[in-house]
């Protein structure tokens, strides 16, 4: 004897509409998010080369110190004097200690001077996991 289940009225009843507009908003975040990570990578600067080079593996959490060529530190598009970037780096540093990291991209044409003050930045800031970015030269890649 064959068994008749009734399923017509529980999946007809099922509205869609609401699903989709929060997939498609998530969609959009998710782009808003990944074009905003992208922005602080995109500013032209002239690296300088390293032979001893490495890509990264893992990508930290990072603050991006710009330094063009006239010696001005840019974070996230807004030039900062080295006070405002001490003051920035110190906030940071509070926020989350362990795993704060900066990445330094300094002009090649600009001041040694400047980039070392970066450096004592991070360092009155207690940051001591930070780095200069580097270009590996001749078809290599940033680093």
């Amino acid at each position: 004897m064959a068994v008749k289940i009734d399923t017509g009225k529980a999946l007809a009843s099922l509205n869609l509409t609401p699903l989709i507009d929060v997939v498609f908003l998530l969609l959009i975040f998710f782009l808003v998010a990944t074009k905003f990570a992208e922005e602080e990578r995109e500013l032209d600067i002239p690296l300088p080369e390293a032979s001893e080079a490495r890509p990264l593996i893992i990508e930290p959490a990072e603050i991006f110190v710009n330094i063009n060529a006239s010696g001005e530190y840019i974070i996230s598009g807004q030039k900062l004097t080295l006070r405002e970037l001490e003051a920035t780096l110190l906030k940071a540093w509070h926020a989350d200690p362990e795993r704060v990291s900066v990445v330094i991209r300094a002009d090649r044409r600009c001041a040694w001077e400047v980039v070392v003050s970066a450096i004592n930045a991070c360092l009155r800031a207690n940051i001591r996991n930070y780095r200069a970015s580097t270009w590996e030269g001749e078809g290599g890649s940033k680093t």
